[in-house]
């Protein structure tokens, strides 16, 4: 039997519509959600976060409680960037401890934990939380081809992080790398090697997508990540009703039942139209991209990439920094690319096309990169472009969190009159100005409904 996490409340609409989806068109589906039989429901993480506090003017931790609510039958699933949570840089274990602590009390039951460059030293602390608090921990490696990435290499950090705890094992191919025979061996290498579950999640960006699932299921893969159809392929996963369908009255049979995903996806088709309408789904992001297999660069790499040129009135120069990509990257250490090392070597990448010298401009976030203040790389980076880039700057080669006082306590304070729960503290640690702003937003929200000015129900959330 292959079982079925649904991405559409996370990944899918994170991957077409930049993280768009509000609470209010996800409650009314939850219950029918709840009752299709999936194996979890992917909901919270990766970017929602962000994008609730600073787009939405959402509370992430009511949208959390809200789902939880609704769907009371079928596991919560988030996605955490480990030591750095869901932020953009890493933070003290005693925030990771609360975080993960806040996350399980709020309605998470699975954690997959990954970090950008696979260095496993920032996955300890998130894992050893999780499984302090009762969550089920799943460790993952974000999957990239480069001279350096073998199968045996993948193998072998799947080992490592089952010794640390891991409850479950993820391959987590961002940019939609992984073809049908290649995720076949690696599948059966990595049953033969581990003794806990194994998930496949990947991207339909290169067009192998629902090859990739299948081959891998066939290989002995317990879970795929897929999404509703109205929120699926693309730069998306593969649509959850042609997997289920596929594997349908097989020994791979998903036990999910096809009409109410039929009901589900009705749901979603017409919340999809309205946001092609707004422009925010580009039908561009529905297509294959090859460029995915021959530069690396996931979906929403390409398009971070395309708006920098447009910046700099330089899209001429798009073939250039594609051909770019891989040269910073083989440079930096070959980063998987992944928030954040994927906007790092893109950022420089453009920079060296620009400026017509490479690393004539450097970002501080390079400069962190080379450090080793997001740990460590897949190989070393070569001596003349540690001094091109750091000159006399020292290194470090510590785990990056030990060099991190505790900040719980400092944080509480930086918000005091700000705060209605504690799980504000952590939204304030992770996004501090676009925090600000929105419970500065929420204060006069809430003072306004306490002198009956306005009803809730009258609030516009902008998007």
């Amino acid at each position: 039997m292959a079982k079925i996490t649904e991405t559409v409340l996370r990944d899918g609409h994170q991957s077409l519509i930049a993280t768009r989806m509000t609470t209010e068109e996800m409650l009314p589906v939850l219950k029918l959600m709840d009752g299709a039989g999936y194996h979890a429901l992917e909901v919270w993480g990766g970017a929602t976060f962000d994008a609730c506090v600073r787009f939405l003017n959402e509370d992430p931790w009511e949208r959390l409680r809200a789902i939880r609510k609704e769907a009371k039958n079928t596991r919560l699933q988030m996605l955490l960037r480990g030591q750095n949570l869901l932020g953009y840089k890493h933070y003290a274990d005693d925030m990771v401890d609360e975080f993960v602590k806040k996350s399980i009390e709020n309605g998470i039951d699975i954690i997959r934990i990954f970090d950008a460059l696979n260095d496993t030293r920032n996955l300890k602390s998130s894992i050893e939380a999780c499984k302090k608090y009762g969550g089920h921990a799943q460790g993952c490696v974000s999957y990239t081809i480069s001279p350096v990435h073998t199968n045996e290499v993948f193998i072998k950090l799947g080992r490592e992080i089952e010794g640390m705890g891991a409850d479950s094992f993820c391959i987590k191919d961002m940019a939609g790398l992984l073809d049908p025979y290649n995720v076949y061996g690696l599948v059966k290498e990595l049953k033969a090697a581990l003794k806990i579950p194994v998930e496949i999640h990947t991207h339909a960006t290169s067009g192998l997508g629902s090859m990739t699932y299948m081959k891998a299921v066939e290989a002995g893969a317990d879970i795929i990540d897929t999404a509703v159809s109205p929120f699926a392929e693309g730069s998306s996963q593969p649509s959850t009703e042609s997997m289920v369908y596929a594997f349908r009255g097989t020994e791979y049979d998903t036990g999910v039942d096809l009409g109410l995903l039929n009901k589900i996806a009705e749901h979603f088709r017409p919340i999809r139209e309205k946001y092609i309408l707004d422009g925010l789904l580009d039908p561009k992001l529905m297509g294959v991209d090859i460029n995915t297999l021959v530069y690396q660069v996931p979906g929403g790499m390409l398009s971070n990439l395309v708006s920098q040129l447009k910046e700099s009135n330089a899209m001429d120069k798009f073939d250039d920094v594609l051909k770019e990509v891989p040269r910073v990257r083989e440079d930096l250490g070959f980063p998987p690319l992944v928030t954040p090392s994927s906007q790092i070597v893109g950022t420089q990448a453009v920079l060296n096309v620009l400026t017509g010298e490479r690393y004539k401009m450097v970002p501080n976030e390079v400069k962190q990169l080379v450090r080793g203040m997001y740990g460590r790389t897949a190989v070393p980076i070569s001596a003349e472009i540690v001094e091109k880039i750091l000159g006399s700057e020292e290194r470090i080669s510590v785990r990056p969190a030990d060099l991190l006082e505790p900040e719980l306590e400092r944080t509480k304070k930086e918000f005091a009159q700000y705060i209605e729960q504690d799980e504000d503290v952590l939204t304030g640690a992770m996004f501090p100005e676009p925090a600000m702003k929105f419970f500065q937003y929420r204060n006069a929200r809430n003072y306004m409904i306490d002198s009956e000015l306005l009803h809730e129900e009258d609030m516009v959330y902008p998007v």
